[in-house]
């Protein structure tokens, strides 16, 4: 860190980074808040990317109908695997984050 000098040079040298300071509790609910936020978001999104490609639903898309091209693509299973693989990657990041909350929540030092 650098040193200031103010005034003469016989006084001592003032620090310019203030000394850290405790997390607010504001601070540290409004993570843990979006932290549970980011789980529901995450695993409804990865529920939807899991069940969605496999409704008839899927087949009945404007994308099919606009793209002849590219309707062989989103008509392929494998592509639609892909896009389910996505889905469980979300469900995963959402049980990892739930966890991480939850440790977070009921440690002894309290987050």
């Amino acid at each position: 860190m650098r040193a200031e000098w103010v005034g003469n040079m016989s006084q001592t040298p003032m620090q310019s980074a203030p000394p850290p300071v405790k997390q607010s509790r504001f601070l540290r609910w409004h993570r843990r808040v979006l932290g549970f936020c980011l789980v529901i978001f995450a695993f409804e999104l990865g529920l939807f990317l899991v069940v969605f490609p496999w409704l008839r639903t899927w087949e009945m898309s404007w994308v099919p109908v606009h793209s002849p091209r590219f309707a062989v693509i989103w008509m392929s299973p494998y592509f639609r695997g892909f896009i389910s693989g996505l889905g469980f990657l979300n469900i995963y990041v959402a049980i990892v984050e739930a966890v991480k909350q939850l440790k977070a929540l009921f440690s002894p030092r309290g987050g």
